[in-house]
């Protein structure tokens, strides 16, 4: 597939999956008259729901990434160049600006504020590497068993991630700095951006140790 079409998918596809956390997010909390249960269960299913959607429209063009630790594991395993890679990261990142921008034009917010949520400390980036972790996982392995089930196994698994992590699962690089510049329920204050990504890369790193080693593939030793 022509490199152009690729990366345009991919800008698509990552930028609506930020309006889809970003938008029901805030929807969620405005509905959810202060009770947080309830945002977070509307965010996680319009999340799952439109994620599976998002992977089934675009995985036949670019692979459906929209998540540069997926980009670096298929880079890693050879199944993608490292000059596509170089271009797919930038590409979702400012697809994943866009997506806030958007987002905020729809419900009536600044383009970009910063975040005041604050996400820091141990158990949150080990919540982001378990996360991380569990989402490479399950792309490679689901891959490897049945390639037409990943829109469902990576979007249960997000919907599942929201509620089993203490992080609400960003599991995302490019998600974690664009929900930085949204002041809403899906926000994360500057500061533990950092923390964040590298727990990510970590655990996408040894995620794709892992489903290599349970495959018997030698292409990232």
């Amino acid at each position: 597939m022509n490199l152009a079409r690729r990366l345009a998918a991919e800008a698509v596809g990552t930028a609506l999956l930020l309006a889809i956390v970003v938008g029901s997010g805030i929807m969620g909390r405005r509905l959810s008259q202060g009770n947080d249960a309830i945002a977070l269960l509307g965010n996680s299913i319009a999340t799952g729901a439109g994620l599976a959607v998002l992977i089934f429209l675009f995985a036949p063009i670019s692979g459906a990434h929209f998540n540069p630790v997926v980009t670096l594991s298929e880079a890693l395993e050879g199944k993608l160049t490292w000059r596509d890679a170089s271009r797919y990261i930038p590409v979702q990142i400012i697809a994943a600006l866009v997506g806030v921008a958007a987002t905020h034009l729809m419900f009536n917010e600044a383009l970009f504020t910063p975040s005041d949520h604050a996400r820091l400390g141990p158990r949150l980036w080990w919540s982001e590497f378990i996360a991380t972790f569990g989402l490479i996982l399950v792309i490679k392995l689901s891959v490897q068993h049945n390639a037409k089930a990943v829109p469902l196994t990576v979007a249960a698994y997000i919907t599942a991630a929201y509620w089993f992590t203490a992080s609400t699962s960003f599991a995302n690089p490019a998600v974690t700095i664009a929900r930085s510049l949204t002041p809403t329920f899906a926000g994360i204050r500057p500061d533990g951006i950092v923390g964040f990504i590298v727990a990510q890369m970590l655990g996408a790193f040894v995620a794709a140790k892992f489903s290599s080693y349970l495959i018997g593939s030698r292409s990232i030793e």
